[in-house]
């Protein structure tokens, strides 16, 4: 295990989040609970860059006939946002978000910077949540989903 990794651990521990090594030791698994819904969540080190990386994984695949609802979903989402992405996997639907850091030369400041990472992270995906499943299953449109979350008229 790598510094970062040690790092990423150390928080989610200290914060009382689960925490699951994997076979790669420069990956951690966890999950989070917000007001919208639980997800799992990956802690990935690339110790040899100095980069971290944390993605939350949306808990349901989008149906295939829904596809082209939430990629307009997720690219009006991705348009506002600052810090961090929208992806997904267009062979089986996989919903994820994306914030990562680049920590070179700041070994000092790691610790916060994870932290700001990690709930950037988890409290937009929570954020939009609803609005995904109701693209995927309430009928409303991808428009009209990302305006109510973001109080647009």
């Amino acid at each position: 295990m790598g510094r970062i990794t040690e790092t990423a651990e150390n928080f989610f521990l200290e914060d009382g989040w689960p925490v699951i090594r994997t076979d790669n030791p420069l990956v951690l698994r966890t999950s989070f609970e917000g007001k919208n819904g639980l997800f799992s969540c990956i802690a990935q080190a690339r110790e040899e860059q100095e980069q971290f990386v944390f993605y939350s994984i949306f808990p349901v695949s989008t149906p295939m006939d829904k596809l082209n609802q939430v990629v307009e979903f997720i690219t009006r989402a991705n348009y506002g946002l600052i810090i961090g992405n929208f992806e997904v996997d267009l062979t089986d639907g996989e919903i994820r978000f994306k914030t990562s850091v680049d920590l070179e030369g700041g070994a000092e400041a790691m610790l916060p910077l994870i932290r700001n990472v990690i709930y950037a992270n988890v409290l937009i995906m929570d954020r939009y949540f609803s609005g995904l499943l109701r693209v995927m299953y309430g009928g409303i449109s991808p428009e009209e989903a990302v305006q109510e979350i973001e109080g647009s008229s």
